[in-house]
């Protein structure tokens, strides 16, 4: 899937498990697994974007995670422990020049990120 984005600088709010590592791993197997196409993904990442990370995990693993996504490349900015499991909404405005400020991927828990970030200068 083709991601087409502005050249502004952009605000990334990432789920954590099932969407960048697989889902309860860390309870499983005593330790997360990067899904396949992750660290390709956040290798698009423009190094000035802001990458805020989300999840229902108890903050009493902030460490062990943190260490694990430092260790597999997969940069951040902030990360906020338990938060609730429902639905996230995001709601945003739209620039005068019609330029849409919200966007919304759903991906299969679990499945490979094949995301591929185009920044288009005209939009």
């Amino acid at each position: 899937m083709m991601l087409a984005i502005s050249s502004l600088p952009h605000t990334w709010i990432l789920d954590l498990d099932g969407t960048l590592v697989e889902h309860n791993g860390y309870k499983i197997y005593g330790k997360d697994r990067v899904l396949p196409g992750i660290k390709k993904f956040f290798e698009q990442i423009p190094s000035a974007d802001y990458v805020l990370i989300l999840t229902a995990r108890k903050e009493q693993y902030k460490a062990e995670t943190e260490m694990f996504l430092e260790e597999n490349g997969l940069r951040f900015d902030k990360i906020l422990y338990d938060m609730p499991v429902g639905e996230r909404i995001l709601i945003n405005d739209r620039k005068p020049s019609g330029l849409e400020m919200g966007i919304s991927i759903n991906k299969t828990r679990d499945a490979r990120c094949d995301l591929f970030i185009n920044i288009e200068k005209n939009l």
